[in-house]
């Protein structure tokens, strides 16, 4: 359960994502509590990613906030890592409380049970800011907020509750939006103005094609895997004839590599008998132009092979005919200067066969 709770932290961080440049950047947190902590299983974690990148993180077992990366131990003075301290150590106590208090709105007597909130803000290309808070029991959405509107949305009975006490209190939606489009934001820009070596830097994807059959069908899968890539966003799309099928192209998402770079990749189906000028698309921020990779076709592969082959034998066998024939021609022509050579030498240096 440790174990599947880590990755859904991560497979959680690594969905929302930033590029280098002007954006999209963003700032993320995940907060989960758990009824019952383990080895390896902290009661309650906080994680913090700028762009997809993991700068800060608590743990109950440690009881305290501490940098993971770099530039941010570099950049803050031991005061703020106090202050972080204290807010994740009141949020633990309140996870706690909420666990409780939950169990009791869905009459769980005991068992694993989990509470996590993930909220975070965005600042776009164009300029423009994006913010989220959202709540989950036991991996099910239980409350999010309607920003725009400042009210809650509930996702059952239980979390009605909630919605009606939070809704009850404007200021709690208000302190919310607040916090997500202003400070959220102002902390944004000074983490990526920390960690710009890094936050900011351009590392080029690398491409490769491959195909294999698929289940039934008898079709080709065709996959095309970018990796190697910094920052997170990324185009991949499948092009036929030169045209992007991006209805057809089947998207796996984007995933960290763990060396800091990211991967994805792309896959559609296709009849191999019918079509078979398929290219793979990728545009990022550190290319100036798309790069394209076409996909080969065996089938084709081993019509050019099997062409060349026939070529160069076809070659082998004139230039074999011609060598022949040559050989064949100067053979006759040494025969005949032999015959020609035996005649005249058996004259010289004797007159017996000169006629008086």
């Amino acid at each position: 359960m440790a174990t599947l709770l880590l990755l859904l932290l991560l497979g959680a961080a690594a969905t929302p994502g930033g590029c280098s440049g002007p954006g999209p950047h963003s700032l993320r947190y995940f907060y989960t509590g758990v009824s019952e902590p383990g080895p390896g299983l902290p009661q309650f974690i906080t994680v913090g990613y700028v762009d997809g990148q993991l700068f800060m993180d608590y743990s109950s077992e440690r009881g305290s906030a501490v940098p993971r990366a770099e530039w941010m131990a570099r950049n803050l003075d031991p005061q703020y890592w106090q202050r972080e301290t204290q807010n994740l150590q009141s949020e633990q106590a309140t996870f706690r409380a909420n666990l409780n208090t939950l169990r009791g709105r869905y009459n769980q007597s005991a068992g694993f049970h989990t509470v996590q909130v993930m909220y975070g803000c965005e600042l776009r290309g164009d300029g423009s800011k994006g913010g989220f808070s959202q709540d989950a029991y036991d991996g099910r959405d239980f409350i999010s907020l309607d920003k725009d509107h400042e009210t809650w949305v509930a996702a059952d009975d239980a979390a009605r509750i909630t919605k009606q006490k939070w809704d009850a209190d404007r200021s709690i939606a208000q302190r919310r939006r607040a916090y997500l489009e202003q400070e959220c934001i102002e902390w944004l820009g000074k983490y990526l103005e920390y960690g710009k070596e890094t936050l900011q830097r351009r590392e080029p994807p690398r491409v490769h094609v491959s195909d294999r059959p698929s289940r039934d069908r008898g079709l080709t899968t065709l996959s095309c895997r970018v990796h190697g890539f910094y920052p997170r966003n990324v185009a991949v799309v499948w092009l036929k004839k030169g045209v992007a099928v991006p209805q057809e192209t089947i998207q796996w998402g984007v995933v960290p590599s763990g060396d800091g770079t990211y991967q994805t990749r792309a896959t559609i189906e296709i009849d191999p008998s019918s079509e078979t000028d398929y290219t793979c698309c990728v545009e990022h921020p550190s290319l100036t132009a798309d790069l394209r990779v076409p996909w080969r076709s065996k089938f084709n592969v081993m019509l050019i092979v099997g062409v060349v082959i026939g070529v160069l034998v076809l070659v082998a066998a004139i230039v074999g005919a011609v060598v022949f024939l040559r050989k064949k021609r100067d053979g006759y022509k040494a025969a005949a200067a032999h015959d020609g050579s035996a005649s005249s030498g058996s004259n010289q240096g004797s007159d017996t066969c000169v006629k008086a």
